[in-house]
């Protein structure tokens, strides 16, 4: 019997394996799947997506849901109860601006880090105050603003320099 249909056979099956798995034929490497739609929605109904901080000794990784509209972010984290430490919520703005948060309705007090549009972590306003009113702001303009429970950056050491990254 001869073995070579079996063999091609076997070629093509494996071949479109690869191609349905996402494997780059040409150069071995899966394709980078789409992170964003294998997570489900939070319990918000917003998109999560992977984050991490690279600090000076190690990476860290959260799960966090996108504020992305205005009425989104108006809202933010205001009524929870409680934030798990690898979760978080980001706040893309659109353009480069100074920020401005306040705590109102936020029942949890939240480490609330601003983010320049390199990744780079501008300032950290740690243990901020639940229900507050006081403005909490970024001293330069900044793209992103990322809220994680409060300690959370000081106890992973995360600080003003450390690179953000997210999909």
């Amino acid at each position: 019997m001869n073995k070579r249909p079996k063999a091609i056979a076997l070629s093509l099956l494996l071949l479109s394996a690869f191609s349905l798995s996402g494997c780059n034929a040409r150069t071995g490497e899966t394709a980078a799947t789409d992170q964003q739609s294998a997570l489900p929605l939070s319990e918000a109904g917003l998109k999560q997506v992977p984050l991490s901080v690279q600090t000076s000794d190690a990476s860290h990784a959260f799960i966090v849901e996108v504020a992305e509209n205005s009425a989104q972010q108006a809202r933010g984290l205001m009524f929870r109860n409680k934030l798990a430490d690898d979760k978080g919520m980001i706040f893309p703005l659109p353009e480069d601006r100074l920020a401005s948060f306040w705590m109102k309705n936020t029942v949890i007090p939240l480490d609330i880090i601003f983010i320049r549009r390199d990744g780079t972590i501008e300032s950290i306003a740690a243990n901020t105050t639940p229900y507050s009113l006081d403005p909490v702001l970024s001293n330069e303009p900044i793209a992103t603003v990322f809220e994680i429970a409060a300690g959370r950056a000081a106890e992973l050491g995360i600080e003003p320099g450390d690179i953000v990254t997210w999909q």
